[in-house]
């Protein structure tokens, strides 16, 4: 059986719901896939402190929830699956999910995200959300006065070193190298700022911590030229070793960075194939924000909208 949509949604979390969101209200009755992970990357973050609208700490996953149900309230189909192929060569656009279904779409609104690289470490999933993090714009704010540490050498890492000295006593900065792989202007703030030193040639081995409360307490530390071990007490770890763009079924379908971000007109969510549109984490490498992503979902629903009124 074929499905018909005007507007296809692919993935979700917060582009993906707002954008749900704006095309119900639209009444142009939206279909949204919701993927493998429904709610994205905010389903694993614990406390959310800078989404507007909420006075009190809220949690990631009840936030996700909500706009869920919202979008579902307004009119939104959804579709506990996956997309696992795309055709944007004609309209409607052709994609089938991982079950077999086959939808046709007049628009597709791309929200599949991006994943954070992490280390691989047991003990690093266990403390996730309880000491290890990913985003020092979204939990930055609970180190004041602590340590912590980055782990990373590129500008990524600088960046997220240089943002979590507005808060902490110390960040300690650990690179598997002799030299970081940042731009050098970016190095030279980091080298110049009193609260941050840098251990070189050096991996996390294991992360340690208490188990009631879970909280991060220490990291154990090997240096690649000696293979000593040492331990270092710190209130928290940031991972900064980058991110990947949920955007591998659209190769050669839509336009590509370099870093695999889905490439979109500045000022826009439209893509290089006219009537397909990609918002939040899957196009947005700078920010990465639950709250930009939500703004970007809005836009292109917006655009989907009009592009679907000009095709009349």
């Amino acid at each position: 059986m074929t499905k018909t949509t005007k507007v296809l949604i692919i993935g979700s979390g917060p582009a993906g719901y707002t954008a749900a969101i704006y095309a119900a209200r639209a009444n142009l009755q939206p279909i949204q896939a919701l993927g493998i992970q429904p709610g994205g990357q905010l389903t694993i973050t614990t406390d959310v402190e800078n989404f507007p609208g909420f006075a009190d700490v809220i949690q990631g996953p009840w936030l996700m929830e909500q706009m869920r149900l919202q979008a579902q309230h307004v009119g939104t189909e959804m579709i506990e699956d996956m997309i696992d192929s795309v055709d944007f060569s004609k309209r409607p656009f052709v994609c089938k999910t991982d079950s077999g279904q086959v939808i046709e779409a007049e628009t597709v609104i791309i929200s599949t995200g991006a994943q954070a690289r992490w280390l691989g470490l047991e003990s690093e999933q266990k403390f996730r959300g309880f000491g290890v993090s990913a985003c020092a714009t979204c939990d930055g704010f609970f180190y004041k006065g602590k340590k912590v540490m980055v782990v990373g050498g590129g500008n990524s890492a600088v960046e997220e070193a240089m943002y979590l000295t507005n808060f902490a006593s110390e960040v300690i900065l650990v690179h598997r190298r002799d030299s970081l792989r940042a731009e050098k202007i970016a190095q030279d703030r980091l080298f110049a700022n009193p609260k941050i030193r840098v251990i070189w040639d050096s991996v996390v081995e294991e992360i340690a911590g208490e188990e009631n409360p879970l909280s991060v307490t220490g990291v154990k530390l090997r240096n690649l030229k000696t293979d000593q071990v040492n331990e270092l007490a710190v209130d928290g770890v940031f991972v900064a070793i980058g991110h990947t763009p949920m955007s591998e079924i659209f190769k050669g379908q839509v336009e590509l960075d370099e870093e695999g971000y889905i490439k979109v007109t500045p000022g826009s969510t439209a893509t290089n194939i006219p009537g397909v549109f990609a918002a939040g984490d899957v196009a947005d490498k700078v920010f990465r924000q639950a709250v930009t992503a939500a703004g970007l979902g809005c836009m292109a629903a917006l655009e989907a909208e009009r592009f679907l009124t000009h095709q009349v």
